[in-house]
């Protein structure tokens, strides 16, 4: 169960490139499952109405009624034992799920709900912002990573921001290209089976009629009002009244439906150099940016086999750099499954121990960054190593922790933000582990009036020459701005497997936090032996190296619920010497476990056994099944 109350749980640990295509329909050479008939069609188009006619007459509310043939357990998971989709918000999980009850392919899913979730939490993602997308196919058992990362403009440069440092973050001039849209179409094209106008369709609707605002996207909209005041397109949509808008009431965005219709008849097309794409960047560069529209038909994909990696027993498909999460994870339980029991990951000790690897592994990452421009061969292999993982297992001690330096931190840390993670797993296991984000908050803190469309501001997510940082570190130079380089990122979308076979699917969203969130989730299921739910829902801790300060979790989520950590585990921490600071805001996870067979099945055909499907109660997600 999940802490409540100020005490919490008193023993578990974690108490704790592809081209843009302009084809409404996937190539059929390229297409798996069976084919689309006249009559499937027709049948996919009156269900996915019949989802955009209960979100729009309902919002939120609507959403929350069991509208799944799957069990309920209760609002923040669902049992399937056909296929199940988990996203930020209930109407877009029940989006990605209408898409699979009419035999949708799960990138179909995760297609619709990611447009879904850029209209109705604008806050942390949209089509003006970027994405990684690593999807299983459960027949080839190959899984393929989806790089949409935003790259920096062709006009950046190293110093672009040395005369005004506050313009790396906030306005137009914090714009990367933006690449989601982009990688939504190419892994539509390469497996999806509906129609790509279907799986906008809802997120056209929502933006045209209106949707209700939950209490999370108030809270957001209420923490950056200031902002949102005082930029036209922002105040236009979100404060239509002289005032954000706040939980319960109706928002819409016109200006973003018309986009979209364009997007669902044109493919991505109409965004990287089409109509859309002009309009965008006409407003970008009117506010100050520098993105143009050579930038948006210059933008690819970076299509490649998904990185894996092997630890605990378990097989992790992830991305590759410039994602720091897949090899951080992984360094990360080499360290910590290294000890001669797993036992201690039950109690107190875990969170030190977990503490201290992470510190470690925060260290290292920032060699790290786009390996178009910098050779990351090396550093990745090191923190793959076994024996490099041995040596930093002997560097940990149980009774004491140390100040930054011990860890050997040569550059100042990524610091970034935001982004929401989306898990869908198909009917045929078939599986899609999608993290988006525009970074900030509204990202930019500016709208494309014409578009309706968050800038992100993802040029903070580079280093810079000029920045000094409280920790006196040194920017890490793999990782400065080049023209069409991607930065380094902590988003950790991540396929498990288990010999052979789907075990999870799993990623999370918080920025710098992700890491260490995506950690406790799997450390908690697998080897803990929690339940989902109590798996997502038991309080956290995190750390950023510097300052050398342990964060734990201690708010109480929308839905009133307390998620804290225990006072004997900060006891704990304390007499080993760990300075500790609450947080209200925790990172927020979405989780899909596969109930494999007992013993596991091997890898011998796709075993298809119940989905426990378990949004976040930290951004009152809701998940949907069949």
């Amino acid at each position: 169960m999940a802490a409540r109350g100020g005490g919490g749980l008193q023993g578990p640990l974690l108490g704790a490139a592809g081209a843009v295509s302009q084809q409404d329909h996937p190539p059929r050479g390229r297409r798996s499952g069976r084919p689309w008939t006249a009559l499937a069609i027709a049948a996919a188009l009156l269900v996915l109405a019949g989802v955009l006619l209960l979100l729009s007459s309902g919002g939120a509310g609507a959403a929350s009624r069991p509208t799944v043939a799957g069990a309920r357990r209760s609002r923040h998971e669902v049992e399937s034992g056909v296929g199940a989709a988990a996203a930020d918000d209930a109407r877009c999980s029940e989006v990605g799920a209408a898409a699979l009850r009419v035999g949708g392919h799960a990138v179909d899913a995760a297609v619709a709900a990611a447009l879904c979730l850029g209209v109705v939490h604008p806050m942390s993602s949209g089509v003006g912002g970027g994405a990684f997308v690593v999807v299983r196919d459960a027949a080839s058992g190959r899984a393929v990573a989806f790089d949409a990362r935003e790259t920096a403009p062709a006009a950046a440069t190293p110093d672009m921001y040395a005369a005004d440092p506050s313009t790396k973050y906030k306005g137009a001039l914090a714009m990367g290209v933006p690449g989601e849209l982009a990688g939504l179409h190419a892994a539509w094209s390469r497996y999806g089976r509906l129609p790509w106008r279907d799986l906008v369709a809802p997120a056209i609707r929502l933006a045209r009629d209106g949707y209700e605002v939950v209490a999370y996207v108030a809270r957001a909209l209420k923490t950056s009002e200031a902002d949102v005041l005082a930029d036209p397109g922002l105040r236009a949509v979100f404060a239509p009244q002289g005032r954000v808008l706040a939980a319960g009431e109706t928002c819409r965005n016109p200006a973003l439906a018309d986009a979209l219709e364009r997007v669902a008849e044109e493919g991505a097309a109409a965004f990287y150099g089409g109509a859309v794409g002009e309009a965008f960047v006409r407003d970008v560069r009117a506010a100050g940016g520098i993105v143009t529209v050579d930038d948006l038909r210059g933008y690819k994909v970076e299509v490649s086999d998904a990185m894996r990696a092997d630890a605990m027993g378990y097989s992790f498909l992830g991305m590759p750099p410039p994602s720091s999460g897949t090899v951080g994870m992984a360094m990360v339980l080499n360290v910590l499954g290294g000890y001669k029991s797993l036992g201690f990951l039950k109690g107190f000790l875990g969170i030190h121990r977990l503490i201290e690897a992470i510190k470690h592994m925060l260290a290292i990452r920032m060699g790290l960054g786009d390996p178009d421009f910098v050779n990351v061969a090396g550093d990745v292999a090191q923190m793959l190593s076994l024996p490099f993982a041995d040596r930093i297992r002997g560097r940990i001690v149980d009774n004491t922790t140390f100040p930054p330096g011990y860890y050997f931190p040569k550059w100042s840390q990524l610091d970034d933000h935001g982004t929401s993670h989306l898990c869908v797993v198909d009917g045929d296991r078939n599986a899609v582990a999608m993290t988006t984000t525009v970074n900030y908050y509204f990202g930019a803190k500016v709208l494309s009036p014409s578009t309706g469309i968050v800038l992100n501001n993802e040029m903070d997510d580079f280093s810079i020459p000029e920045k000094r940082t409280p920790d006196h570190l040194p920017p890490a130079p793999a990782n400065f701005i080049a023209p069409g380089k991607r930065p380094l990122s902590s988003m950790t979308p991540l396929i498990i497997l288990k010999n052979g076979q789907l075990a999870g699917v799993v990623g999370g969203s918080g920025g710098t936090n992700i890491i260490a969130t995506v950690l406790q989730v799997f450390l908690n299921h697998f080897v803990v032996g929690m339940d989902p739910l109590a798996a997502v829902q038991q309080p956290r801790v995190y750390h950023k190296l510097i300052p050398n300060v342990v964060t734990y979790e201690d708010e109480t989520v929308v839905s009133g619920e307390v998620i804290a950590l225990s006072d004997g585990a900060k006891a704990f921490l304390e007499q080993r010497g760990h300075r500790l600071r609450s947080t209200g805001s925790g990172a927020v996870c979405q989780f899909i476990v596969h109930e494999l067979a007992t013993p596991a099945a091997s890898g011998g055909g796709v075993f298809r056994g119940r989905l426990t499907a378990v949004s976040d109660p930290r951004k009152d997600g809701r998940p949907a099944g069949l």
